[in-house]
């Protein structure tokens, strides 16, 4: 089958490879869609973390947004997975310690991402060998667009959730990528009223089309109550920026990641007695944003911009976008064209 790989900094193309097998408890997925991300183009420029820490390294096929169809199963898997329509979890757990006992298999210290760590094979290809117990379901009004918006709509909806917003709340979330409109439109959602601010004119002007109640610079941010801030940036400085503006005795939500450490003033956080919440993967909200797509509530569909064959995956983690992209800020990879 084909797939795309990273061979090293700035180093990858399309090749075949074997194809996908489905071992015992895995399935197959004959990917459809996969989406890319902040985190894949960190692994092509040589920037992500985990390439310095030892938990992953060159070469690697990425891809960890992603949706598709059963098409084979192994040993112990139910076999009314087949033909279905699926997304999944990126992380995978051991399954034997504390954390993934009590549902944290997020944080796992041995987990393996898919398409990120420990060397799992990611969907920039035309198959996926998966775990059933990383499976969900997608249901008929949720297209492949949708379904592989999952992933990064379940980031957004445990930021919400985090932030402990109640109806009638005001939110601020710092960001006008794919992360940061997502929350917002979650939080929309649950009837709070939502701030976005940004940086490009361009980021901002798509932001506008939403309807939120605001759309700032940092220049004309309004002096409002923020009853939490979410900090959906990859900016180093506004994580301190978030604390010195949430309410005292409020929240914080930490959802992006900047490309060197931030830095927060501790005394602060104590004084407005603060709490900060830090989210790591979609795993608990997957599900909860499935629920939210089939149903209308948050549509993820307009911030695609455009999808694209595999053949074009190293011109766009490069920063290539094609002419006949839309004004949002995702792009999706069908392997079938």
């Amino acid at each position: 089958m084909k797939a795309f790989v990273v061979t090293g900094p700035h180093q990858g193309d399309v090749r075949e490879v074997p194809d996908a097998v489905a071992g015992d408890g895995q399935v197959v997925v004959d990917v459809h869609r996969a989406g890319l991300c902040g985190t894949d183009v960190e692994f092509w420029t040589g920037e992500m973390a985990y390439l310095h820490q030892g938990h992953a390294r060159y070469p690697l096929r990425l891809g960890h947004e992603w949706c598709g169809v059963v098409s084979a199963v192994g040993a112990g898997v139910d076999a009314t997975w087949l033909r279905r329509r699926v997304t999944g979890d990126t992380m995978l757990g051991c399954g034997q310690c504390d954390r993934c006992r009590s549902g944290r298999h997020n944080v796992c210290e041995d987990r393996v991402e898919i398409g990120i760590r420990g060397g799992f094979a990611g969907a920039l290809a035309e198959q996926l060998a998966v775990p059933a117990t990383a499976l969900l379901a997608l249901p008929g009004n949720v297209d492949d667009t949708a379904g592989a918006m999952v992933e990064p709509g379940g980031n957004a909806l445990r930021s919400v959730r985090a932030a402990a917003l109640s109806a009638g709340d005001r939110v601020l979330v710092l960001g006008t990528g794919t992360m940061g409109l997502l929350a917002a439109e979650f939080a929309r959602a649950d009837s709070v009223e939502v701030h976005l601010m940004g940086r490009s004119a361009a980021s901002l002007e798509f932001a506008r089309t939403f309807g939120f109640a605001g759309v700032w610079q940092q220049s004309e941010l309004p002096s409002l109550r923020w009853d939490a801030v979410i900090d959906a940036s990859n900016a180093v400085e506004l994580p301190a920026l978030a604390l010195d503006l949430v309410e005292p005795g409020k929240r914080i939500v930490y959802l992006g990641l900047a490309g060197s450490p931030s830095l927060l003033d501790t005394r602060t956080m104590v004084l407005k007695d603060v709490t900060a919440v830090g989210i790591l993967a979609a795993s608990q909200g997957l599900a909860g944003t499935i629920e939210h797509y089939a149903a209308g509530s948050v549509d993820p569909r307009p911030l695609v911009a455009a999808t694209v064959g595999l053949d074009r995956v190293a011109d766009v983690l490069a920063g290539w976008r094609p002419d006949i992209a839309s004004a949002g800020p995702k792009l999706h990879v069908d392997p079938r064209l």
